[in-house]
């Protein structure tokens, strides 16, 4: 058997209704993994279950708002009822709103505080909770993997998305410093890592990296100038790493933060 199997392994997946949520649920499921699709989006969480079963997959929908820890708790209540167990948490809920990008012609003084916080509340609040409420279950049955996801806007400081520039680098921080509270803990039985993606088109940044007639914005030639692999990167080119971190074979890995960026992070551009 191989070390990247995930035969007998539930996966609980937050932000699985959206772009990148999708690919995870194909490529877990395609991995052997049992698939749990944590979501707002009821008709699309329920869509790609039924899309996993057909296949002759394992897939539960579970409707979850991941700030709201009520909502959380009975989704892993469902989970159990259904598989008994979770052995992995994917926390790939997250992303922007509009009124938190910092607009060319904004003052820099003049920021939307309420629209920072709620950015910062979604997407570091939205991976704090979640591990409290399944990671709890992941550590009492014997151990798993956790896999965060990060961006390059916690390495680089990249224009006018502040409140999820922050809310990413507290991320990376809680990735390091909760994977070493595991570890102490529970040695490695529970493993915390993340993967920092580069520049994928999703539903958050497509306003801002493509035009309606499916061009680059001036913003989108500049990420591709900046990416040595000239181009964009694929929702399923992410799954190599997180199959790798949700798998036995990464058994002595934790608290790493994982580029799948196409070497935007390496690059000066010069």
């Amino acid at each position: 058997m191989t070390t990247f199997d995930l035969k007998g392994k539930v996966i609980v997946i937050t932000g699985a209704t959206g772009i990148l949520g999708k690919a995870f649920v194909e490529g877990i499921a395609a991995a052997g993994g049992a698939v749990v699709i944590a979501g707002r989006n009821e008709k699309i969480a329920k869509e790609r279950e039924e899309q996993v079963n057909a296949k002759g997959g394992q897939a539960l929908s579970i409707i979850a708002d991941v700030t709201k820890e009520d909502d959380l708790a009975a989704g892993r209540d469902k989970i159990l009822d259904r598989f008994g167990r979770i052995d992995g948490l994917v926390n790939a809920a997250g992303g922007n709103i509009k009124n938190a990008i910092i607009q060319k012609d904004m003052g820099l003084f003049d920021l939307d505080i309420a629209a920072l916080r709620q950015v910062m509340d979604l997407n570091l609040m939205g991976t704090v909770l979640p591990t409290q409420v399944f990671g709890k279950v992941i550590a009492e049955n014997g151990g798993g993997s956790i896999v965060n996801i990060s961006s390059m806007a916690s390495q680089r400081a990249i224009t006018r998305v502040l409140g999820y520039s922050l809310a990413k680098s507290a991320i990376d921080a809680y990735t390091k410093w909760f994977a070493m509270e595991l570890g102490n803990r529970y040695g490695d039985a529970v493993r915390m890592n993340a993967i920092a993606p580069g520049f994928f088109l999703t539903e958050q940044n497509r306003d801002l990296l493509t035009t309606p007639e499916g061009g680059m914005t001036e913003r989108g030639a500049a990420v591709v100038q900046h990416t040595p692999f000239k181009r964009l990167g694929t929702p399923p080119e992410l799954n190599g790493a997180l199959i790798w971190l949700l798998s036995d074979a990464s058994r002595f890995v934790t608290g790493t933060v994982i580029n799948v960026d196409g070497g935007f992070s390496i690059f000066s551009g010069v």
